[in-house]
């Protein structure tokens, strides 16, 4: 096989493979990592939904106990 002439420099064809492979893992390497923030974003926005509901249901606890105290009665 001829050697590959990259940027002024000439490369071996074991030397390209090499990068070409070492390219190939990263890229694997990427997906992976990829594929795990998918899942976390998932993660996230169904724990989100459960927040907002929770919260939702202590702006209502605190404002039921706000009016009772102002209308002087203590929750």
């Amino acid at each position: 096989m001829q050697p590959f002439l990259l940027e002024e420099a000439l490369m071996e064809p074991h030397e390209v493979d090499a990068i070409l492979r070492s390219l190939a893992a990263t890229m694997a390497h990427q997906r992976s990592i990829n594929d795990d923030l998918r899942a976390t974003i998932t993660e996230l926005r169904e724990f989100n939904r459960d927040q907002r509901a929770i919260n939702l249901r202590l702006e209502t606890l605190v404002t039921r106990i706000l009016r009772d105290q102002h209308n002087g009665r203590d929750a």
